[in-house]
């Protein structure tokens, strides 16, 4: 699998360079220069992170190291890749998702910050979840788990807590939180199930439960346990019925099945 789209990678790439000769310089860089995805992964993250305390050559290191030694940040780089091209309506082609989307390459970086995490790595650790932030916009805290398969739409604003965990086969769209409730200590933060669409905006607090392919309405402010296959919105969030469909995340659909007695 991963051959495979790294082929279509380079293949997109060649027809850019075609259609586009001003971006042949960059794509060559990114893309062709490379004999692998992780390589091009690793120079394409590098250069957006770089700043004057940590140039690019050293967070090629990192990147290269973590790609070499941790089997799920190569096999989760490719879901991630693909749930991206199967779920966003504006991408057709592979080849824009690891160039361009911030989603998916802040995704990227929250796994090296997370694999440097689990080798207890802290402070560079949280290093790289300051630069995430400030590059991307996007906050994860380097101690969260994140399953395979995960899309955060647009991703602006996105903001993840500590303990934190988020299955496989999710979509995050921008301005989610998913944080405490307070100043409390321990396992504080959401669980979310596989298959969950979190619309945008919306606010999902405290060491709670949002079951497996349900369905969370933009803006909503989430504070209890999500029943699976349920569709919850509002200030605070009630359940309104179920998901269109077996699994919001895959379909992104953001309208609402009202249950027949409401």
């Amino acid at each position: 699998m991963v051959g495979d789209l790294w082929q279509q990678l380079r293949l997109e790439a060649q027809q850019v360079i075609q259609q586009e000769p001003l971006l042949a310089s960059y794509v060559y860089a990114c893309v062709l220069n490379h004999d692998s995805l992780e390589s091009a992964l690793s120079f394409i993250l590098a250069n957006k992170l770089s700043d004057e305390v940590m140039p690019a050559v050293t967070f090629r290191e990192l990147f290269d190291d973590a790609f070499a030694n941790c089997p799920d940040c190569r096999e989760y780089s490719v879901c991630d890749i693909q749930a991206v091209y199967e779920r966003d309506a504006a991408i057709c082609s592979y080849l824009p998702v690891i160039l361009y989307l911030k989603g998916f390459q802040s995704i990227q970086v929250h796994r090296l910050a997370h694999y440097l995490w689990s080798k207890d790595r802290n402070e560079l650790a949280l290093f790289i979840q300051s630069r995430n932030s400030e590059v991307f916009g996007v906050d994860i805290h380097p101690a969260c788990r994140m399953g395979r398969g995960i899309l955060f739409d647009h991703a602006t604003g996105i903001v993840i807590g500590e303990t934190s965990r988020i299955d496989d086969n999710v979509s995050i769209l921008q301005q989610v939180t998913l944080g405490g409730t307070g100043n409390e200590q321990g396992d504080r933060h959401p669980k979310i199930k596989s298959g969950v669409l979190i619309a945008a905006g919306a606010k999902v607090l405290g060491n709670i439960t949002v079951g497996e392919s349900a369905k969370i309405g933009a803006g909503s402010v989430v504070l209890n346990d999500v029943e699976p296959h349920t569709t919850v919105v509002g200030v605070p969030a009630r359940a309104v019925g179920t998901p269109r469909s077996e699994s919001p995340a895959a379909t992104m659909d953001q309208n609402v099945l009202e249950d027949a007695s409401d």
